[in-house]
């Protein structure tokens, strides 16, 4: 059997959706070696289709991995299709696929070739831009008329669709009206490489490098408008009072258009101190350190398909403040502080207060969240999966 994989997002540093089909490769090449403990089909294939660059990946035989060449076409027209993601999508995937003569072609980012004739298993981490477009980033309106039809029609099609919860599961079902049994909610994990890290030159060397002083508290992901930055942001400067000279360190690119910079410094001249640290991004190899020396993470979010933070930040040791909205609650259990409503700035200062100083619930959503996050496990996360690409045989 052979599957195609769509796997440009591994191109250069993985994040979203890359992180999760780089975690899938990871765990799926450990199946081949002796003590991987999962049989694998001997005919199985892996055929990796690049866009533009094949990374240095170390994986078995059974992977085979293919930069998509371009035709020859005039060179303004060449150009066009090198950096074209929908020209890769539609036209020299599906053709790529057709010559392989994949069993099925594996769609990790929401769309899938749109005149494919072929089996094809679609992931779908979150439909928000179906459910809730009012919570999502649009970068144009070509992009708000498009990705709602492509991605509505690739899982009409899909012979599989992949999804990270229940919730999302539910959705899917909802807006798209597909047969229920070829949806499969296959939760997310966080990596191996997320533990309490208790290296006490480790955790002054991370927090040098990001300029933390003493103690702080956490925000990494992409900065969207459901995920209610400002709000917290005022929130910290509110509990700054009676949560001393805490930092907060925010980690993320900003496409709010809040400008969450402008506010971070206006709240540093408010407090007279760095107490907001801005970074549009942080080095994979830090992450765990950092989640490791944070005081408290806060993730707020109106709608999420998983709500990974949630859960490298809990395998971590670290306690959370969260949304009990959309999946996160399936990911978070009971394991950490829940806000109703995220536009609450007051609630929002509440639970940061509570989450820095009271030592005895610090320790019980310490305990709690590594259990919690010994439930999930990429192990787990990639049989699931590839039984279910397996399924169409």
């Amino acid at each position: 059997m052979k599957i195609g994989i769509d796997a440009r997002e591994i191109e250069t540093q993985p994040t979203g959706v890359g992180r999760v089909l780089f975690s899938l490769l990871g765990e799926w090449a450990k199946f081949d070696l002796p003590a991987g403990g999962f049989d694998l089909p001997p005919d199985l294939k892996f055929i990796l289709y690049f866009k533009n660059r094949i990374p240095d990946l170390e994986l078995p035989e059974r992977f085979e991995k293919k930069l998509l060449g371009l035709p020859a076409l005039p060179r303004q027209a060449l150009r066009a299709g090198h950096k074209s993601n929908a020209w890769f999508t539609h036209w020299r995937l599906p053709r790529a696929a057709k010559k392989d003569q994949v069993d099925i072609l594996f769609c990790p980012g929401y769309v899938a070739p749109a005149f494919y004739r072929g089996d094809i298993a679609l992931e779908l981490h979150d439909i928000i831009y179906q459910a809730r477009p009012d919570l999502y980033n649009w970068s144009s309106v070509w992009d708000r008329i498009l990705l709602k039809t492509v991605s509505r029609l690739a899982a009409k099609k899909a012979k599989v669709i992949l999804t990270c919860s229940k919730f999302s599961r539910q959705e899917i079902l909802k807006y798209y009206r597909v047969q229920p049994e070829k949806v499969f909610d296959i939760p997310l994990a966080a990596d191996k490489s997320f533990y309490p890290i208790q290296d006490a030159d480790k955790i002054r060397e991370i927090k040098e490098k990001y300029q933390i002083r003493d103690k702080f508290v956490f925000y990494l992901g992409s900065i969207f408008k459901r995920r209610h930055l400002p709000e917290t942001l005022l929130a910290f400067e509110k509990a700054a009072a009676e949560i001393g000279d805490a930092q907060f360190l925010v980690v993320g690119a900003d496409y709010s258009g809040d400008n969450i910079n402008r506010l971070a410094d206006k709240i540093n001249q408010r407090l007279g101190r760095l107490a907001v640290v801005r970074k549009d991004y942080l080095g994979g190899g830090d992450l765990a350190a950092v989640y490791s020396a944070a005081e408290l993470m806060v993730y707020l979010s109106d709608y999420e398909g998983f709500g990974l933070p949630v859960l490298e930040s809990m395998a971590c040791g670290t306690p959370v403040v969260t949304s009990c909205a959309a999946s996160i609650p399936e990911v978070a259990g009971e394991a950490a502080i829940y806000i109703k409503d995220n536009s609450n700035i007051d609630a929002i200062a509440t639970a940061m207060t509570k989450g820095l100083s009271d030592g005895d619930l610090r320790r019980e959503l310490t305990e709690k969240g590594l259990a919690q996050a010994k439930k999930f496990s990429w192990e787990k996360t990639a049989r699931e999966t590839l039984d279910a690409l397996l399924s169409v045989r």
